[in-house]
């Protein structure tokens, strides 16, 4: 039998000072705003395999309150995710190299164009969800996070992307833009690529970002209610942390309904209680107007 749930997740003091510090980045409700002013989200990952990991990393982020949650990937992907919800924007500019081909076949940069032509209109990327490890593929992404960089929008790297930067990490080098999340196994090879000693790296508190990093990018439409202004380079610690949080408390009450019998879908339903566990309600009399 799964544990009695508790009202409020076990928290240290530290991470409470963390979260608190990372609400006052998350935007009310406000009236004023029109469509896209709470977060404009890109996935790009989704090939002929895998299809869930960018379905769920886009829906966390519409389920957090994200305006425009995007998936960008290969053609057979799009036409299983479309199926999935009709609540995100499916782009399938992604592609595979084709059976029988090489890999030079076909121009990655001609792939990318078609993906950095929408950069202007996000917050945040999130690439690698469901990317799979396709030469083609990679080499796209490759030239799409060099564009993000150069544009200094936040960019998640996650799952298959990963590799890429083990292979490359001039990709992220230096870039406070970026957020990796890899699991330990992964953390110890972007140590080894990275020239990091892994014993001391882990010595920190890390955390696992999701698409939500969008809220610290939302051109300041929205004040703190002291004046203060968090420095961009901290708000992406904070969206890291705070993504890591909205996971770990999602997977602690969806474990609470459905022990052993968990799937990733069980997550997504609690996201808004995990969201509400967390940060508490912060629209007020404002947002209760919409």
């Amino acid at each position: 039998m799964p544990p009695t749930e508790t009202r409020e997740p076990n928290m240290s003091i530290r991470t409470k000072e963390i979260l608190s510090r990372a609400q006052r980045m998350v935007p009310p409700m406000l009236e004023k705003f029109h469509k896209g002013q709470l977060g404009r989200v890109a996935v790009i990952g989704g090939s002929e395999d895998y299809t869930g990991a960018p379905y769920f990393s886009a829906m966390a982020s519409a389920r957090l309150g994200c305006d425009m949650s995007h998936v960008i990937c290969t053609p057979a992907a799009g036409a299983v995710i479309k199926t999935y919800s009709p609540n995100l924007m499916v782009h399938p500019l992604m592609r595979q190299t084709p059976s029988g081909k090489e890999d030079n076949d076909i121009d990655p940069s001609h792939i990318a164009a078609g993906i950095t032509a929408m950069l202007p209109r996000i917050h945040v990327l999130v690439i690698g969800p469901g990317l799979g490890r396709d030469p083609l593929m990679h080499a796209t992404v490759a030239r799409v996070l060099r564009a993000a960089r150069e544009k200094e929008i936040p960019v998640v790297l996650d799952a298959d992307a990963l590799m890429l930067i083990q292979k490359d990490p001039e990709l992220v080098r230096g870039y406070p833009g970026a957020v990796l999340t890899p699991n330990v196994v992964e953390f110890g090879k972007l140590c080894e690529a990275l020239g990091v000693d892994a014993d001391k790296a882990g010595e920190g508190e890390s955390g696992e970002a999701a698409s939500e990093s969008a809220r610290a990018y939302l051109e300041g439409l929205w004040d703190t209610g002291d004046g203060e202004k968090i420095d961009e380079n901290e708000s992406v610690g904070l969206a890291a942390a705070a993504g890591s949080a909205v996971t770990k408390e999602c997977s602690r009450l969806a474990f609470l309904k459905k022990g052993r019998s968990l799937q990733a879908s069980d997550l997504t339903d609690e996201v808004h209680a995990a969201f509400l566990n967390l940060f508490g309600e912060v629209d007020g009399d404002e947002g209760s107007k919409l």
